[in-house]
């Protein structure tokens, strides 16, 4: 494998999806390998991304799932650790719109029990950037001691932080207040309008954008669905439309967005370093290949990301409209 690209630092999860007549006495349960940060580093190798899973993987059957995804899909996991402890189960519900809603079951589960022994800079290699969040920067003791690796590691390599809240799970409150932290270490946060109306309803879209960038963030992306995104370079900022696409379901969109941005920027030298040479066009190039690689997520049924072969016989997303200030 080429010098790893992208490190993925997070947690694995089996997302579960019912059938059958519960009023019966019957539920079938099928199950998929998911997780947010899983996910991205999947959609991150199958793009042509040189990619590692750092994680603390199971050894029970789920676990035993998630490193077929990753072999198939080419994801190096030399970085991970063979835990005890049972894996992360999430039992996912769809609403009308392809929506999903999760139930989780995630006490004393692998993911989130990295010790300082376990959880070094060696880890990750000598990747170019470092992209973590979801419920293994908020669950403890494993969250605490993500966001002191990452203090560690950001002299060299370029930070990615998706908060992707479960309001379910944990309180709001937890990841507000530990935001302004992420922003201090953060050179990319990437959001859903949902996360930002759980961490930021006062304000608006834009009111929060500035607040990220004062505290450090160069580049934020705000996700909308079908409204596209968002993207904000150092306060200038762009709207980027979403592809016109017949939704199966959402599951694992916005991880593939996010895997598509890190994706394009690499892709184009500007990962490894504080986002120097980024300006507000390029950002909005690699939110428009972003924008495709989810809009071909949401094509299909779970978290499947496109292959690159795939991405390139899509249809192009059409030029973005700039946003009044």
């Amino acid at each position: 494998m080429s010098p790893i690209q992208v490190a993925v630092l997070g947690e694995c999860v089996a997302d579960a999806f019912p059938s059958g007549s519960p009023e019966l006495g019957e539920l079938a349960l099928r199950v998929l390998p998911g997780g947010g940060p899983a996910n991205t580093a999947v959609a991150l190798a199958r793009l042509g991304s040189p990619t590692r899973f750092v994680g603390r993987i199971s050894r029970d059957v789920f676990g035993a799932l998630f490193h077929g995804r990753f072999h198939a899909s080419g994801v190096d996991v030399t970085g991970c650790v063979s835990a005890a402890e049972p894996s992360t189960l999430a039992v996912a519900t769809l609403d009308g719109a392809g929506q999903a809603g999760y139930s989780f079951h995630a006490e004393g589960t692998a993911d989130w029990q990295w010790t300082a022994a376990e959880l070094t800079p060696d880890r990750l290699g000598a990747a170019a950037c470092v992209h973590t969040g979801s419920l293994a920067l908020v669950r403890s003791p494993g969250g605490e001691r993500i966001e002191e690796l990452l203090a560690t590691v950001r002299d060299r390599m370029t930070v990615s932080i998706d908060p992707n809240v479960r309001a379910g799970l944990v309180d709001p409150a937890v990841y507000l207040r530990r935001m302004p932290r992420w922003c201090a270490l953060a050179d990319v946060v990437k959001l859903s309008d949902d996360d930002l109306r759980h961490l930021d309803s006062g304000r608006s879209l834009e009111e929060a954008c500035d607040a990220w960038h004062a505290a450090g963030v160069r580049l934020a992306v705000v996700t909308r669905g079908a409204q596209g995104a968002v993207v904000s370079v150092d306060g200038a900022r762009v709207r980027v439309p979403a592809p016109s696409i017949e939704v199966v379901d959402t599951v694992g969109a916005g991880d593939s967005f996010t895997a598509g941005l890190l994706h394009h920027l690499g892709e184009h030298g500007l990962l490894g370093g504080r986002l120097g040479a980024l300006d507000l066009d390029r950002a909005v190039e690699a939110a428009a290949f972003a924008a495709r690689v989810a809009a071909l997520t949401c094509s299909v049924p779970g978290a499947d990301p496109p292959w690159a072969r795939e991405l390139a016989a899509a249809e192009p997303v059409r030029a973005p409209a700039r946003v009044a200030r």
